[in-house]
């Protein structure tokens, strides 16, 4: 302790210090990143389970993204009631912020 009751920190404490601070606030916006990511993982996984399954929307071929919780449908489905049930379906999963449907309806090509 220094005369004047502050505590003197070795400079070599300091700049590991420093170090490990910096280091914290680089990781920290990756940490966020990877965290948004698996938890979009999950978002398009759920989707495409409940789109495959569902008998009005058979959305085994259908092409599901997920960007920051916003999913986006491509595909064709056979009736318009397909494409809404695939839109409400999407919207039903946790984690959900909304839902581009560019689903096509129509016959098979």
């Amino acid at each position: 302790m220094a005369c004047d009751g502050r505590l003197k920190i070795d400079p070599m404490k300091r700049l590991l210090q420093h170090a490990l601070l910096a280091t914290g606030l680089c990781l920290t916006p990756l940490l966020a990143q990877q965290k948004a990511a698996s938890a979009d993982d999950r978002i398009s996984d759920q989707v495409r389970m409940k789109l495959a399954t569902d008998p009005d929307v058979k959305g085994g071929a259908l092409d599901v993204t997920v960007k920051d919780g916003t999913v986006v449908i491509k595909g064709r489905v056979d009736t318009e009631k397909g494409k809404k049930k695939a839109e409400k379906l999407a919207k039903k999963v946790k984690g959900v912020k909304s839902v581009d449907n560019e689903l096509t309806v129509g016959p098979p090509a």
